[in-house]
């Protein structure tokens, strides 16, 4: 059962937001992963939910295989529309290393992802908003 899986720590690896300037100001949503291996056949479930002027508001679930993330890189995910920016933005990341399945939810919550909130990404070279 689901149960008798373990599902070790999640370490060195999160999400970024990044508005890509050369790309005439979209934002891409990045998987970083700062560890000294890679991860393999990883997916990432997204979706948004809340509410605005007092109705529910969700948006569509959303899945992207990436097949390896070297050691020390990064994967974009997708594309990100500001108009979501206003509800959380939910992914769950799945990924193996070597038989080890390692699983966890990053969460940017409703307008989080704003210009006051860019930072450097030394990761990735370019200013964005860090899960943190």
């Amino acid at each position: 059962m689901i149960e008798d899986i373990e599902f070790p720590e999640v370490k060195n690896v999160t999400l970024a937001v990044v508005k890509e300037e050369e790309e005439g100001g979209s934002w891409k949503v990045y998987l970083i992963n700062k560890n000294e291996f890679s991860i393999e056949n990883t997916l990432v479930t997204s979706k948004g939910y809340g509410e605005a002027e007092g109705e529910k508001q969700m948006t569509s679930t959303l899945r992207h295989f990436l097949e390896t993330v070297p050691a020390n890189n990064a994967a974009i995910v997708e594309s990100i529309d500001p108009a979501v920016f206003h509800l959380n933005n939910e992914y769950w990341v799945s990924y193996y290393v070597g038989s080890a399945i390692y699983d966890k939810r990053f969460l940017f919550v409703p307008d989080v992802i704003r210009e006051e909130n860019i930072t450097f990404i030394k990761e990735l070279d370019k200013e964005g908003v860090l899960h943190s």
